[in-house]
């Protein structure tokens, strides 16, 4: 029936919802490199006053990309949850907006209130939101995972520690762990991109990792970031595997292109569950978040899966993906893909703090790897300022990367240094297990106020001392 809305004497009209979508998306170079992007901004606009009036029921009714030919859709339609959806179901998506910004939506009533929206309805009410809307209403949201530690209480700001190396050199890598862990950071993950996807070499790097958090006693888990497939092999020969990586996208096509389709992840979270080696909580409850997804707008389009819709719609269908296997940690690696998709510092900032909201809205533990490629308009000014408002949106989880620099994927991220500033400035704390083992180890100083030691723990003396010799 297409939608239609006026402004002056130029009526606008779009013919589907997928074009409505993409129509209203503020402007980014992918959707243009799509041919989905409004032609103009006074067309930008008639699309975000035609998805203002549009009742949030309607995205029940039609959907982006045909239930028929999509496994993705299929999932986002069979498994919605028509009561927890009920509160809000006779609203427009410009009333959503409005509702969500009050008082009425609690942290209790939008957890309630998750199972019930689709990935289509949150994109939407993301288009019409500001920036600082869209920080106020995440930071209402309350997601809280584990596995050996709590990520996603109040106050809390987790990093995970990445410590690439460019030929997987066991003892390069065991320097950037020890600088991460000296500098509090690895509460989400210790989490490493393997240069080399060989199962032998992912097995070694597992080994590594729980040598290392056995040694220490580390209440944190470790992911080495290779193919799914490779890590249901390793879990078959024994291998100490914690969570299970994949990066993951919107469309059944895109995922097709990752070589991965939704039995395959249940799968692969099933053998994780059945290794049991999340810790118990004082609750009695053993931590069985064992799922670590990483996305990123673009990946469909770059995919050729984008079935003409935005990316930013097609993004927060991937965390309907996500929210499905209960994961521990998503991160959406920002400004990754390169200026194709997010051409500058402001295009990657708007990305970064949707993709937040969008995540968090549907019951998701986000975190943002605020990062960009060296070829895009963007500087570090300009991750600072995405990543000072994504710590006040609260933000689950950012990177801890040696230098800011990753030396092994060549591109730009956040350091140990940016996680001890937010952390400062804001007063956030690691994650409360992995908080009281940095002082048991003398990492941080006994008291109240979060503060490194200025001298170097007595533990971590005989590692940095065997790191020397090997230099």
């Amino acid at each position: 029936m297409g939608f239609h809305h006026s402004v002056g004497t130029q009526s606008h009209r779009f013919d589907d919802l997928r074009t409505l979508l993409a129509r209203a998306t503020p402007l980014r170079s992918g959707d243009q490199l799509a041919g989905v992007a409004a032609a103009s901004s006074q067309e930008r606009v008639a699309a975000q006053m035609a998805l203002a009036e549009l009742p949030l029921s309607h995205f029940l009714h039609e959907a982006v990309v045909p239930y028929e030919d999509d496994e993705v859709t299929r999932l986002i339609v069979d498994t919605h949850d028509a009561a927890a959806f009920a509160p809000v179901a006779h609203l427009t998506v410009g009333d959503f907006r409005n509702w969500l910004l009050g008082d009425a939506a609690s942290s209790e009533a939008l957890a309630a209130l998750a199972p019930g929206l689709t990935p289509e309805m949150v994109a939407a009410v993301s288009k019409l939101c500001r920036v600082q809307d869209l920080a106020l209403i995440a930071r209402k949201c309350r997601v809280v995972t584990r596995f050996r530690g709590t990520i996603g209480l109040p106050g809390r700001l987790a990093t995970r520690l990445q410590p690439n190396h460019p030929t997987d050199d066991l003892a390069g890598i065991a320097a950037s762990l020890l600088d991460g862990l000296l500098h509090g950071s690895g509460d989400a993950v210790i989490g490493i991109n393997p240069a080399s996807d060989n199962l032998p070499q992912v097995m070694r790097l597992l080994s590594m990792l729980d040598e290392l958090i056995t040694r220490y006693a580390m209440p944190t888990q470790s992911c080495v970031l290779t193919h799914v497939t490779n890590t249901l092999q390793a879990i078959e020969r024994g291998a100490p595997v914690d969570l299970v990586f994949q990066s993951i996208a919107g469309t059944e096509a895109a995922n097709r292109g990752f070589g991965i389709h939704l039995a395959l992840l249940a799968e692969a979270r099933a053998a994780a569950l059945s290794l049991q080696r999340g810790a118990l909580f004082d609750d009695g409850r053993r931590g069985e978040h064992v799922m670590y997804f990483e996305t990123g707008q673009g990946s469909a389009l770059s995919a050729g899966a984008h079935h003409g819709c935005d990316q930013q719609t097609l993004e927060a269908r991937a965390y309907a993906v996500s929210r499905h296997f209960q994961p521990l940690l998503v991160n959406t690696v920002v400004g990754f893909i390169g200026p194709e998709y997010l051409y500058n510092g402001k295009q990657i900032l708007r990305a970064g703090l949707e993709d937040h909201f969008c995540g968090k809205l549907l019951g998701l533990p986000m975190g943002c790897d605020v990062c960009f490629t060296n070829h895009a308009e963007a500087d570090a000014d300009d991750m600072d300022a995405l990543l000072t408002l994504l710590c006040t949106a609260g933000v689950h989880f950012i990177m801890g990367v040696p230098g800011a620099d990753d030396i092994m994927l060549n591109y730009q991220s956040t350091s140990f240094h940016d996680a001890l500033a937010m952390r400062q400035l804001l007063g956030l704390r690691p994650a409360p297990e992995f908080e009281a083992w940095l002082r048991r180890m003398g990492v941080i100083e006994a008291g109240d106020v979060l503060r490194l030691n200025p001298t170097l723990p007595a533990a971590f003396a005989p590692a940095i001392a065997r790191l020397g010799r090997s230099a």
